[in-house]
């Protein structure tokens, strides 16, 4: 059964003020800083009153760093994180032993709640409510166990996904069906340093897995995770695996270009569902964003000063207007 959907609460007074942030990750000198700049862009063209912050790897380059502060987002190096050693361990993608450097983030503290996206995700709608979830939970979307990424797992063997558990039951010899698992491409957490600590304790003892990071935090916050609906992270393959549990896809508010040829910037649509039309479609959402200049942060604040001059000139207009009408004041000289 899907999560029931999340109301969305907005309180204009207290989002400006709040310490909040968004945050993403990026190492080495690659294209996924394209990721990140379309991801900045998505969050200003859905006018988030919250920061983006990019915690990097020591080998980002010079260059792509300053496309980041053009963009408008705080950039905060950190120190890569590896996992104990375990020649045995064979990752789903070789390049996920990077991915625990993403636990640094917990060290984050001059944030209270933070919004966690990977660099292969947009935002097409506003997701700024997500930072009033109740405190002391751990929220994201459950993930999807049917692509032949998960082949080594159980539940890819046995058939059986948590997205639809009324289609294959989980075997009773098995015992109990697994905990509720969460992808981690996206999560809302509150950064906190004696978590951020036995976050590292724990994994100095803890034998790394195929998805990394991301089982590593599922076993970790499994006590306290909280599902929230697909609209906050569609996973590519939920569009082909699942899509009786997908709303309307022109209203997700986040897509997650997870799957083989999904992310936008390396597209080429010759590989396995590329050729879908809702693939496509996704695919152009992200371009249009990513090539509007409007959307530059330079861009951006030059628009904001023109739309604050205006609602300025006219606010002085309408006191001119009303001192004429009433005729007690003096009205503005022309000279």
């Amino acid at each position: 059964m899907a999560p029931q959907a999340i109301t969305e609460p907005l309180n204009d007074n207290n989002m400006a003020i709040a310490r909040k942030a968004y945050v993403t990750f990026l190492a080495g000198n690659g294209d996924y800083v394209k990721g990140v700049v379309g991801l900045a862009k998505g969050l200003r063209k859905a006018k988030s009153a919250y920061p983006l912050v990019v915690a990097i790897l020591p080998d980002v380059p010079a260059e792509h760093r300053e496309i980041l502060h053009s963009q408008g987002c705080i950039v905060r190096e950190i120190e890569p994180l590896n996992p104990p050693d375990d020649l045995q361990t064979a990752y789903a993608m070789a390049y996920y032993v990077i991915n625990y450097s993403k636990l640094r983030i917990w060290e984050f503290v001059e944030y209270e709640k933070m919004i966690y996206l990977d660099g292969d995700i947009q935002v097409f709608d506003n997701i700024d409510h997500l930072f009033e979830l109740p405190d002391g939970q751990f929220y994201a979307v459950m993930d999807c166990f049917c692509e032949k990424t998960w082949s080594s797992s159980p539940q890819y063997q046995i058939g059986y996904c948590q997205q639809c558990p009324e289609k294959v039951q989980w075997p009773a010899e098995l015992g109990s069906p697994p905990p509720t698992y969460f992808n981690a491409g996206m999560f809302v957490y509150e950064p906190n340093l004696s978590t951020y600590r036995d976050l590292l304790d724990t994994l100095k003892i803890t034998p790394p897995t195929s998805f990394a990071e991301q089982d590593f935090l599922n076993m970790y916050f499994r006590d306290i995770y909280k599902p929230i609906p697909p609209t906050y992270n569609l996973v590519s393959a939920m569009l082909w695996r699942h899509p009786e549990n997908v709303d309307m896809i022109d209203k997700v508010k986040v897509v997650h270009y997870c799957a083989a040829g999904a992310k936008p910037w390396r597209y080429t649509g010759k590989e396995e569902n590329m050729e879908r039309e809702d693939i496509k479609m996704l695919v152009k959402k992200w371009w249009d964003i990513y090539e509007d200049e409007t959307l530059d942060y330079k861009n951006a604040l030059s628009n904001f000063a023109a739309a604050d001059n205006e609602r300025v000139i006219q606010a002085l207009s309408d006191q001119a207007d009303n001192q004429h009408v009433v005729g007690h004041g003096i009205v503005p000289s022309a000279a």
